[in-house]
């Protein structure tokens, strides 16, 4: 073989090496780096890493002290389809962290310190197929639309949080959900409650942990599995009135009363009119006689 020959291969060995070299080059301090993949788990890191290669696909933060995600750095991160951020200390508002990185599949934010889900938290993740921000206890509140742009979700953990109410077209919207996480939050199973009990029931979703969906409030429903729940709130809601419930049949039967006041009294008045016109019927019927003899 010529030289010249047996210099492309070398130089296209030198050229790897040296990719290999830039990319462990560029791999986060702490961190492990493999092809497309940054793992930074379990380093109490504080900050967000600089140097991430730029082509990362998946990136796991797992059990470090983030309090927060900073969106421009994950804008640069274009290719990103995994990225876990469990057990860390992401708090009060993530509106906008994902905007850069809308080929996201999997986002892991449970174990955090989540306090609500609006529209804009997760609006942008247009290719979403699994999400999980459970064990987040602060966890209170859930827009109705937060999911909504999030039609390929097919996997989405909301348990062990301090939900104690979902809408029903937060997750009733969702075409490709196939699993839905609910178990050991603190649901309040009032009558507002029962459609999304209902929902439940009838939907084809996959509920894990489904003996730990159970209602906290009221104290005669705590503990109650929902499929006894919904049977007991059919009954109770659907037999109670409210005040506005009394009022209205107050009205209906004032109406109903005085509309029998009115109807008794026009019969009276019509029953003297017809008296009167027959009673000058027979009259005048006597007159013609008493002239006719």
């Amino acid at each position: 073989m010529s030289p010249s020959g047996r210099s492309q291969p070398l130089s296209l060995m030198f050229l790897l090496g040296m990719g290999m070299a830039s990319e462990r080059t560029n791999c986060p301090s702490g961190c492990s780096c493999q092809y497309l993949e940054v793992n930074c788990t379990g380093q109490q890191l504080q900050e967000f890493p600089a140097t991430i290669p730029l082509d990362t696909r998946q990136l796991i933060l797992a059990a470090n002290n983030f309090s927060y995600l900073p969106a421009v750095e994950l804008s640069f991160l274009a290719d990103l389809v995994y990225l876990d951020c469990r057990k860390n200390l992401l708090g009060d508002d993530l509106d906008f962290t994902f905007i850069g990185v809308a080929k996201l599949v999997y986002l892991d934010l449970s174990f955090n310190n989540l306090t609500q889900v609006t529209f804009s938290t997760f609006s942008h993740l247009l290719s979403l197929v699994v999400l999980k921000i459970s064990d987040n206890p602060n966890l209170v509140t859930i827009e109705k639309d937060a999911f909504a742009n999030n039609t390929w979700l097919r996997h989405l953990d909301l348990s062990r949080t301090g939900l104690t109410f979902l809408d029903t077209r937060t997750v009733r919207e969702l075409p490709n959900l196939r699993f839905l996480g609910l178990s050991d939050n603190l649901w309040h199973c009032n009558c507002s409650f029962l459609e999304f009990i209902t929902w439940m029931t009838e939907s084809n979703v996959h509920f894990p942990g489904a003996d730990n969906i159970t209602c906290y409030t009221p104290e005669g429903l705590r503990a109650l599995k929902m499929p006894v729940v919904e049977a007991e709130l059919h009954f109770s809601c659907l037999t109670q009135l409210y005040k506005q419930d009394y009022i209205f049949l107050c009205l209906i039967g004032f109406c109903i009363f005085f509309a029998g006041i009115m109807a008794a009294w026009l019969a009276g008045v019509c029953a003297v009119i017809i008296e009167v016109h027959a009673s000058n019927g027979d009259e005048e019927d006597e007159e013609e006689e008493e002239e006719g003899t």
